[in-house]
């Protein structure tokens, strides 16, 4: 048998989906499993274990849904038993379609249901990694009780160093500038033998840039962000004592290769899109405003998000010392 499945479109889906990866290939131990994944995010693919083949997808060089369509035609040669549609939209089911698999699974979508073999309605209220996982379960009827999200990442040789991303696609989850720095000098302060690497894309290094000017003990504090790949971003992260983070895909990432990860959330709701692993994971949020969590992507009331502007230094100090053994 082969199966092909649709990864979601964003790193932070990606890393969830990894555990519907793996209850696929227990459910299919004799079968290959390949993967189409967003281009930008094909160094994940090689984090998770057991994938076959990669088929990375880029809309600069299949633009539209006519190249939606070209792509999932070059996949028909393949001859595809099963294909398994993670992501919520009509783009994904073309492509699900044109590959010419003999069953299609996904969730259901108006407009796009005559695409697929098995169209789901899917479910309200559950994480997402439990949402994907559900869509294994409708299609055997069995449940899925095994539920790993895992990446497989070398640690890199960062002794005493605590990893922090204060980045964010949506402003409302992003670190505010001030907030940040005065984090950062409660963190050096606290920690004086740590030292501290920031992260983010190479966009993202200018804000990085912004945050360490002119803060105190300057020679622990390293800006990485764009000095690394994606499969770099996990190998740094790995070899971490732990990660400090916004609610992000970096977030995901950390969590899924083992580290201890701490989490600051603002707009977004942690019940539905927090890392999954608990055991080596700490939420914190200030919890305390009427418009807790809002899932918006940008702070309608404050301009600047104020639930990350509340954010303790006491309790995330507090979150960072159980992890790394200090008073």
């Amino acid at each position: 048998m082969k199966i092909l499945i649709r990864l979601p479109n964003w790193l932070g889906d990606v890393v969830m989906a990894t555990a519907f990866v793996n209850a696929v290939k227990a459910e299919y131990p004799a079968a290959a499993i390949d993967v189409i994944i967003k281009k930008e995010l094909s160094g994940i693919a090689q984090l998770i274990p057991g994938i076959n083949k990669v088929h990375p997808f880029s809309k600069q060089e299949y633009p539209g849904s006519g190249g939606v369509y070209r792509f999932g035609k070059t996949l028909k040669a393949e001859g595809y038993d099963l294909f398994f549609n993670l992501p919520h939209s009509l783009s994904s089911f073309v492509m699900a379609w044109a590959t010419g698999a003999k069953q299609r699974i996904g969730f259901r979508k108006e407009g796009g249901l005559f695409l697929l073999t098995k169209a789901i309605k899917k479910p309200v209220g559950l994480h997402r990694v439990d949402e994907y996982i559900y869509l294994l379960e409708y299609v055997t009827g069995k449940t899925v009780a095994q539920r790993t999200v895992a990446l497989k990442a070398d640690p890199a040789d960062i002794p005493e160093t605590v990893v922090i991303n204060f980045n964010s696609e949506a402003s409302s989850r992003r670190m505010p500038v001030d907030k940040g720095r005065s984090i950062i000098n409660a963190l050096t302060a606290h920690f004086p033998d740590l030292n501290f690497a920031f992260v983010g894309s190479p966009k993202e290094a200018p804000f990085i840039d912004e945050l360490l000017s002119g803060l105190d003990n300057a020679d622990r504090l390293h800006n990485q962000a764009g000095k690394t790949n994606l499969k770099g971003l996990a190998e740094l992260m790995a070899g971490a004592k732990a990660v400090l983070t916004t609610d992000s895909g970096p977030a995901h990432l950390a969590n899924a290769v083992g580290v201890p990860t701490i989490v600051l959330f603002g707009a977004g709701d942690e019940n539905n899109t927090a890392p999954y692993n608990k055991e080596t994971l700490q939420v914190i949020r200030y919890g305390a405003l009427e418009c807790e969590p809002c899932v918006r992507n940008t702070c309608k009331l404050y301009g600047v998000p104020k639930c990350m502007e509340m954010l303790d230094e006491k309790r995330i100090i507090k979150a960072l010392s159980l992890y790394l053994n200090y008073a």
